[in-house]
């Protein structure tokens, strides 16, 4: 019998697992099914790009695994059973359940409110397509003088803030950063950070905290009132609660507790990536959420499962450290500021239209790795566990 694995969101970290794991496994061995909601791979780190009106290129899923092997499910994840190895979805048949032999938990997820009043009704986000969509239909009706305020001073709230303020150069734009603006950058990063602000009419109000949030704008922490009649809520990411709802091992932020491997500390059937998976980076500290933790994350684990089912006696060790964070400011600008392997702030940084084209071809290189599975030499190794056997296998 095949050994079923079953990858759940086809985010950058489950598209890219599924499609290293197809790389790795024999097809006749192994049947490896997604399931996602949507029926394509989103780029997300592009959602603030669709919100202020650009078109994004689409990735069919079914298109994109032709030919692997990986079989699409398109279907709402509504819960899972570790305990039993299954997991109940949603779709237009209505209720199902899918069992699994190893588990790929990628579900990611979505923009966090903090419990801030207000938010989930007045603000929108950046954190999907629908929401970008959401955000870009009510900025198309926003007329010249409009305001618009972005929260959060964050990789997501930078390139948010600067798209619009580029896109609509007609609008108040103005962004609220509870610390400093960019103060993780080094100094020369700030100060590019703090011209380019200035070049597009952005106001800055730094140290600044949001208790609330009001069809009209913010109230702040110290009962001040930044007016604007759109609110970019980007104050940071939630993952799905799925896996709290579990006897998974999760940390107080509901992400899935891993080793090295990826693999659940709890269940050694379940890997956890992306965004929902608590994993140590360089130093034991804990990888950011981000496309740049994500993609190794997803080589970890497929690499793992890969080496574990097929009876090698060495797991591969994928670089799960930090090279630059990459932020877009419109798309004539950027920063690209290098970092330690830990994630700290180096000297060296790149500005201008040299860090646009070269956060450009990270973006284009991502989503290319998705939607090419395969292109790489393959070697697809014979699974020598059987299903009854698996247990001994993973553990």
């Amino acid at each position: 019998m095949k050994h079923r694995i079953v990858v759940l969101g086809a985010g950058y970290a489950g598209a890219i697992a599924a499609g290293r794991l197809a790389r790795r496994l024999h097809a006749d061995d192994v049947d490896i099914t997604v399931v996602n909601a949507a029926a394509d791979f989103v780029e997300r780190v592009r959602m603030h790009q669709l919100a202020t009106g650009q078109d994004l290129k689409r990735h069919e899923l079914n298109e994109v695994y032709a030919g692997t092997g990986v079989r699409v499910r398109l279907a709402r994840v509504t819960a899972v059973d570790v305990e039993h190895r299954t997991v109940a979805v949603t779709d237009e048949r209505g209720a199902d359940e899918i069992a699994y032999d190893t588990l790929v938990y990628a579900l990611g997820s979505a923009a966090a409110d903090h419990g801030v009043p207000g938010v989930a009704e007045h603000a929108y986000d950046v954190s999907g397509r629908p929401s970008a969509l959401r955000l870009r239909d009510r900025l198309a009706h926003l007329a010249a003088g409009g305001t618009v305020l972005v929260v959060g001073g964050g990789l997501t709230g930078l390139e948010a803030a600067t798209e619009i303020a580029e896109a609509r150069p007609d609008l108040d734009v103005a962004i609220a950063a509870r610390g400093g603006l960019g103060d993780w950058l080094n100094e020369k990063a700030r100060q590019h950070l703090r011209g380019v602000a200035d070049r597009l009419g952005i106001t800055v109000h730094e140290h600044t905290d949001i208790a609330r949030v009001e069809a009209s704008g913010a109230v702040t922490g110290d009962g001040r009132t930044i007016p604007a009649q759109v609110t970019v809520w980007t104050a940071g990411f939630a993952v799905h609660p799925i896996a709290a709802a579990t006897t998974l091992t999760v940390a107080a932020t509901g992400q899935i507790v891993v080793d090295d491997t990826m693999r659940s500390v709890s269940h050694p059937e379940v890997y956890a990536v992306g965004d929902a998976g608590l994993a140590a980076g360089a130093g034991g500290r804990p990888l950011r959420m981000s496309c740049a933790s994500g993609t190794p994350m997803a080589w970890q684990a497929a690499d793992a499962i890969a080496a574990r089912l097929t009876g090698q006696t060495r797991i591969p060790k994928a670089p799960l450290r930090y090279f630059n964070q990459c932020i877009s400011l419109g798309r004539r600008d950027g920063i690209i500021q290098y970092v330690t392997a830990d994630d700290r702030a180096k000297p060296a940084l790149l500005t201008g239209r040299l860090a646009a084209r070269y956060k450009e071809v990270v973006c284009k290189g991502a989503a290319w790795s998705v939607s090419h599975p395969i292109f790489y030499p393959v070697r697809r190794r014979r699974v020598t566990t059987t299903r009854s056997k698996t247990a001994a296998a993973i553990s």
